[in-house]
């Protein structure tokens, strides 16, 4: 889906500076033609994408005919991406911009401020689940008193935000981490070849084409996790922060520690449910993730005297990753799922 940016945000006078010089200038990609073909002027178009996962999915389907860039450099947590005069400048001359609407203030700014006329929210395209913090904490109503109920209800509003912190990161009343479920992204790929195609008509049958071997690659990811998680010995996962909701349509239940943003800290009331429910759930392991601090999840193991394993949010690679991609990634978390639940 397609849209033009007409909201303006704020960013910083020299990121202004520098992208209405660049309008005056001329530089950069053209921004489009007579047929609402846009292109480099090598006849290549470029595409900026705010982060790893969305930046995967729009190289596997632009294949050889568009060059892709990820604003999120290897390493870096992706919620916190600052975006320097450099990364303004891409997202300004970019023929396409592919972002997620809530999860990068950054990014949000730069494109309704700066960005081309051409830009792909992944949050318009893919079908969203809530994000429910009381939710997350609910795992079950059986044997659960009135009095339980009301403690709950206290700690599900004390753990709205976690922390201050976590204020920086609003993802409103959605979760944003759609990238877990193969079908999801599969759906991304076929809106990726959509708004490739209407800057690139030469190319518009390759993309698509691309987009549906996506789909048969992701969906036989989807049947390894259907088929993989059908009988575990335990539902109850506990990660680091609340990246993996979306997988919960095979049967398992995630317990955030941190909520949804990766480095907040949980208040006491919700650490201590979290330990009572593990213990209760008999878990052996709590997952620590990669980008982000294990502090929270071997504290909680610790206490637990259980294993921590890592299971990955993709959100981006890192050095332990760099050699991996998208769907390797997500083979790996399959196994580690399997070998904590007992499937």
């Amino acid at each position: 889906m397609l849209r033009r940016s007409r909201s303006r945000a704020l960013l910083t006078p020299a990121a202004l500076g520098l992208a209405a010089v660049l309008t005056l200038s001329g530089c950069g990609a053209l921004t489009g033609s007579d047929d609402g073909a846009a292109a480099a002027s090598d006849g290549t178009p470029q595409v900026v994408a705010a982060f790893y996962p969305l930046a995967w999915a729009t190289e596997q389907v632009a294949g050889d005919r568009a060059d892709v860039s990820n604003l999120t450099t290897p390493g870096a947590e992706p919620h916190d991406l600052e975006l320097g005069i450099g990364e303004t400048a891409q997202v300004s001359d970019a023929d396409l911009v592919v972002f997620e609407s809530g999860f990068q203030v950054a990014v949000d700014a730069a494109v309704e401020e700066n960005g081309p006329a051409d830009t792909l929210d992944a949050a318009e395209v893919v079908d969203l689940i809530p994000a429910s913090e009381e939710d997350e904490h609910d795992h079950s109503e059986e044997g659960h008193s009135e009095e339980d109920h009301a403690e709950e209800e206290d700690h599900a509003h004390e753990d709205e935000a976690h922390s201050e912190e976590g204020d920086d990161h609003d993802h409103g009343d959605l979760d944003p981490h759609f990238w877990q479920d193969p079908v999801r992204m599969a759906d991304l790929a076929d809106a990726v070849a959509e708004s490739l195609g209407d800057i690139d008509p030469d190319g518009a049958q390759t993309y698509t084409d691309n987009a549906e071997a996506l789909r048969e690659e992701l969906t036989d990811l989807d049947t390894a996790y259907a088929d993989g998680l059908a009988s575990c010995e335990r539902d109850l996962v506990v990660v680091n922060h609340g990246a993996f909701g979306y997988l919960g349509k095979y049967g398992l239940e995630f317990e955030a520690i941190t909520g949804l943003t990766p480095d907040a800290e949980p208040t006491p009331a919700a650490r201590a449910q979290i330990e009572e429910l593990a213990r209760e759930e008999g878990v052996t392991t709590v997952f620590s993730e990669t980008l982000a601090s294990p502090e929270a999840a071997q504290s909680l193991a610790d206490d637990l005297g259980v294993e921590m394993a890592t299971l990955d949010p993709i959100e981006g690679l890192s050095d332990e990753t760099a050699d991996q991609d998208y769907l390797s990634l997500m083979r790996s978390n399959l196994t580690a799922l399997q070998a904590a639940n007992g499937c």
